[in-house]
């Protein structure tokens, strides 16, 4: 060979990087998989998967994603086989993700292509993903009903049973009442077979479906996915409810004793759906007031937001403070000067109660010095001695008459003098109060005109079942009695 000349592929060397190429196409062709790489499993348990085999094609929304890879029987804690079955998936890229609360449900393909199909519901967006390997819920899966199974439900007693059903509907419907049976319908249906009330009924259909075609209306939405949510709502209570059957069932039960209680109150039941009109009439102002409250609701709650969001510092900021109180009221301070005034607050609360008694009489003395007393004394006793001043200024005048008669005194105090004179005027009392020697006799210089002021038949009574206050107020003007 030439020097600067490469020498080319031999034969067999171009043969074998050939067969090497083809198998490896061979391979990805037929296999459908790439090497060295794992492809995403998903595993499902199925009340009944017989009807699956190998290699059944897996499907969303009727495009194939996938194969079932294998159907085994699902085994208790105890190692014993059950009806269910885990059926285990690989799904292309092209079918992932999918969500937890994905539901897997068995159909049948169609006519031609013969035998079943998985088909996937991958689950709400919103929702977490299903990592490779995990498994599907029994709850979130839903296995074919077959035709033996519809028909081994209907064998002999069934079949009997139904024909009673479908007979007493027959004779529920064109039966006569017996009497009595019907006398709490209303008075339009009663004798009537249930045909002909519903007959009668007919007639008021057209209102009655007029709001039903409302209602359906209403059920459409106002947003293009009102429709698909309410289903997907639907579809997740549906599936909570099948995933919690004994909650289910103790809720049927409650539910038929509540409706047996409500049957024993059919009486009240009735006598309320017949207020209840009224009752929502008042309601519907008050709903509309609550209505208008919800935006300075909604605004005093936005207000609060940031004094909520201080309350923690101001917990952290007043803890300091809470130590000094406890300081403050323990035994050695406060503490100890509440058991010191103990004692004074039991005095003050027996004063108190003596305050609550005395209060009444010295109202009563108020009254009675307001409405009397000082009346009384600022009132001039008209009489042949008036001097036009008020008689309790006059009695202090006379105090101190009295007190200038008594500048005499010698070794044994003060005393006064009086000069005693007689005359040809005899005067003699009646019998002194007290006095031992009955009455009293004297000599006056001039004759008597009379008494002022008269000496009364009797004493006056004293009344101590009237308050002072409301006696009158006393006639200072003296009656002058008779002469000698």
């Amino acid at each position: 060979m030439r020097r600067g000349h490469k020498q080319g592929l031999s034969p067999f060397q171009a043969g074998l990087i050939a067969t090497v190429i083809i198998a490896i196409v061979s391979f990805l062709v037929f296999s459908k998989d790439i090497p060295f790489t794992k492809p995403y499993e998903l595993k499902a348990v199925f009340n009944n998967a017989t009807t699956l085999a190998p290699n059944s094609p897996v499907r969303i929304a009727g495009v194939e994603v996938g194969k079932v890879k294998s159907v085994d029987a699902m085994t208790d804690s105890n190692g014993h086989q059950t009806n269910a079955s885990v059926v285990t998936m690989q799904i292309n890229s092209n079918g992932l993700p999918i969500h937890r609360d994905a539901v897997l449900k068995i159909r049948p393909r169609i006519f031609l292509e013969g035998n079943f199909f998985v088909q996937i519901e991958p689950g709400t967006p919103s929702a977490p993903t299903v990592h490779s390997g995990e498994t599907i819920p029994i709850a979130q899966t839903k296995a074919p009903v077959q035709i033996d199974q519809v028909l081994t439900t209907l064998q002999s007693d069934p079949r009997t049973n139904l024909q009673k059903l479908l007979f007493g509907y027959g004779n529920a419907l064109n039966g006569q009442p017996l009497p009595g049976e019907d006398a709490d319908q209303d008075p339009a249906v009663r004798g009537l077979t249930a045909g002909q009330a519903l007959n009668k009924s007919l007639k008021y259909s057209p209102d009655a479906l007029r709001g039903t075609a409302l209602l359906n209306q209403g059920l459409l939405g106002i947003e293009p996915q009102d429709v698909s949510k309410l289903v997907r709502g639907g579809r997740k209570v549906a599936a909570a409810l099948n995933a919690n059957e004994q909650q289910l069932q103790d809720f049927i039960t409650n539910f038929n004793r509540t409706a047996a209680a409500f049957a024993t109150e059919s009486g009240n039941l009735r006598q309320t759906i017949h207020l209840l009109p009224q009752v929502l009439e008042q309601a519907q102002p008050t709903l509309v007031k609550l209505e208008q409250s919800f935006g300075p609701t909604k605004a005093f709650a936005h207000d609060l937001i940031p004094g909520v969001k201080e309350t923690p510092a101001t917990i952290e900021a007043a803890f300091p403070w809470i130590a000094q109180t406890r300081k403050l009221v323990a035994p050695s301070e406060l503490g100890g000067l509440l058991n010191d005034l103990q004692p004074a607050v039991r005095d003050l609360a027996s004063a108190t109660d003596a305050t609550i008694k005395f209060l009444p009489q010295a109202d009563l003395l108020a009254r009675c010095t307001t409405h009397n007393i000082l009346p009384t004394g600022d009132k001039p006793i008209q009489d042949q001695f008036a001097t036009g001043v008020a008689n309790y200024k006059e009695f202090w005048q006379s105090m101190v008459g009295l007190a200038g008669e008594s500048q005499n005194f010698d070794g044994n105090g003060p005393y006064t003098r009086f000069q005693t004179g007689g005359g040809a005027n005899p005067v003699k009392t009646q019998n002194v109060v007290g006095a031992n020697f009955g009455s009293l006799f004297g000599n006056a210089i001039r004759p008597i005109l009379g008494t002022s002021p008269t000496q009364p038949s009797k004493t006056p009574p004293i009344r101590t079942d009237v308050a002072c206050y409301k006696n009158q107020v006393p006639n200072l003007a003296p009656k002058v009695g008779p002469g000698p």
